[in-house]
């Protein structure tokens, strides 16, 4: 299992200007509650979750199982 960087860098800078406009809280997310704070804890869930394989909700990061590619 390997966390990454979306590969759009589009994406990723888009996502890491919102996270500086919103001081580390999901750009996607209204409410600015500890939850939301990135990593949030939806994403965390599910990189704890042995069958997940997939993007955060914001689709800045990428759950990658092993030996899978993008």
């Amino acid at each position: 299992m390997k966390v990454i960087l979306n590969p759009d860098s589009k994406i990723v800078e888009q996502v890491k200007e919102g996270l500086r406009r919103k001081d580390g809280y999901c750009p996607c997310r209204v409410a600015r509650t500890p939850e939301n704070k990135c990593m949030c804890t939806e994403f965390r869930d599910q990189i704890a979750d042995p069958e997940f394989e997939g993007f955060c909700h914001c689709m800045l990061y990428y759950k990658k199982l092993e030996d899978q590619d993008v």
